[in-house]
């Protein structure tokens, strides 16, 4: 599986663009606007955008998600059900944030809950709920590639905020080291914002969630 990252939107949101090279198929996880340089990127690695993923329904990482689906006439999966709040917001979130387009709301092809997978060309990711940056977070993981798309779950050196309309700290930390640790320190994780990182650096070195806190 390729990866191709683009960060976007005023925040640098990292929408990543997963490509099945087996098959040429693609899936665009989060969004979060500039769909222009999205699809651009996605012809320039000669890949067909079949799905799009959505880790959480922040506009930064969700506000493209509507005109995009349109525009390549493809299916959102995600988030899980309870950020359905957040998706009825997004408008109001751009607005609220400056950005240059006004996001639209969606519904998704399919809720996801913690235990499904998803699927791309011949990929397949399991599905992992991670509430607490909000309640709906998921966190998509290939085992294979031991790689895993946090979203806003854990960052290098970090963690997700959680001073936002029913996020909840306690179910932050737990979803990482419930969830996530146990994965195994050699996975390599790519956040929402900032560097590529590893559940054993973060364990290590993490001032929020590292081991020694």
């Amino acid at each position: 599986m390729k990866v191709i990252v683009i960060p976007v939107t005023p925040f640098e949101q990292n929408c990543s663009i997963l490509c099945c090279e087996e098959t040429g198929r693609a899936a665009v996880v989060d969004p979060g606007g500039e769909i222009d340089r999205i699809i651009a990127e996605a012809q320039k690695a000669g890949v067909e955008i079949e799905k799009i993923l959505i880790t959480h329904a922040h506009v930064d990482h969700a506000g493209g998600a509507g005109a995009l689906a349109e525009r390549l006439n493809v299916p959102i999966e995600g988030p899980h059900k309870e950020d359905r709040f957040w998706i009825d917001g997004l408008p109001d979130q751009s607005e609220a944030y400056g950005f240059a387009e006004r996001a639209r709301t969606f519904t998704p092809e399919r809720w996801l809950e913690q235990g499904d997978t998803v699927r791309f060309g011949n990929v397949e990711l399991e599905v992992l709920h991670c509430p607490g940056h909000t309640p709906g977070h998921v966190v998509f993981y290939h085992p294979g590639e031991r790689l895993a798309m946090v979203g806003d779950v854990l960052f290098s050196g970090s963690i997700g905020r959680t001073d936002f309309p029913r996020s909840d700290h306690a179910a932050l930390i737990r979803s990482i080291r419930e969830k996530l640790w146990p994965l195994g320190d050699d996975v390599q994780f790519i956040a929402g914002h900032g560097p590529v990182s590893t559940f054993g650096e973060e364990r290590q070195t993490n001032p929020f969630v590292g081991d020694a806190v």
